[in-house]
């Protein structure tokens, strides 16, 4: 595999920011890694962080360098900073941004394929959110995602419980006043998704049961069981931590439909 880190000009956030690229590299001698020969345009997992990390901490955290090259697919890992990958109320637009303009640049620089069945988004906790939301926005341009410990019920959390203030108002920032039945409230892009006419992205969800997000995920689990889409859930022991997660991309990219 090839690794990148990839310094551009973002129009839609204005500014320079980053993003990590791994891509596949058929090799004959390399010893110690399973590689899998990728011939023209390769498929694509945009591959999300959570809220206190940036586009290096997959690399960081896991071995997904290693698991991407036993299935010759390239893995694009954006900076979104703290903005839940949502076009916020009180800053930029980063729903766009990761959305639409990352896979735009990331093919402009990179041999990667555009067509909808060869692109895939998943992430962890504030990056499972996105993933999902991605998907069940664009199902015309991503054929599957899979959300590890997401923070999957935000509307629960800002319209329904008090949060603390110092959160309280950050989210308010990102969200704005209320988020039930909105673009951003999973719950409610789950029905849209389904009654929409074309395309409807495969889904995965699991989540540790020790995790403080634990009842985010039932939640989600049980409004997704109530709709007509491809949707698979695991759960088992494990926290909110990169030891679960490592073992985790694991199991969505054998998911994948590669």
């Amino acid at each position: 595999m090839a690794l990148m880190q990839c310094h551009f000009y973002s129009e839609v956030l204005g500014m320079n920011t980053t993003m990590h690229v791994i891509l596949p590299q058929q090799t004959a001698t390399q010893i110690g890694v399973d590689t899998k020969q990728s011939k023209g345009l390769h498929q694509t997992l945009y591959l999300l962080h959570g809220l206190s990390d940036d586009d290096s901490i997959w690399l960081r955290r896991t071995a997904i360098e290693r698991y991407a090259s036993a299935y010759g697919i390239a893995v694009v890992m954006p900076n979104a900073h703290r903005s839940f990958y949502t076009d916020m109320a009180e800053g930029s637009a980063y729903f766009k941004y990761i959305s639409e303009e990352v896979p735009t640049l990331a093919r402009s620089f990179f041999p990667l394929s555009a067509a909808r069945e060869d692109n895939f988004v998943a992430g962890l906790s504030m990056g499972g959110y996105g993933a999902m939301k991605i998907a069940l926005s664009k199902p015309e341009s991503y054929a599957a995602a899979a959300s590890l410990s997401g923070a999957l019920d935000m509307a629960n959390h800002l319209d329904r419980m008090n949060e603390p203030a110092q959160a309280n108002t950050e989210f308010r920032r990102i969200f704005g006043d209320h988020v039930t039945d909105t673009e951003n409230d999973l719950m409610w892009l789950l029905k849209q998704c389904e009654q929409k006419d074309g395309p409807k992205p495969k889904l995965f969800q699991c989540c540790g049961t020790e995790d403080f997000l634990y009842e985010d995920n039932l939640r989600f689990r049980s409004a997704a069981e109530q709709t007509r889409l491809d949707f698979t859930y695991i759960e088992g022991p494990g926290e909110h931590e990169w030891g679960y997660w490592d073992a985790r991309i694991q199991d969505v990219l054998k998911w994948l439909p590669l």
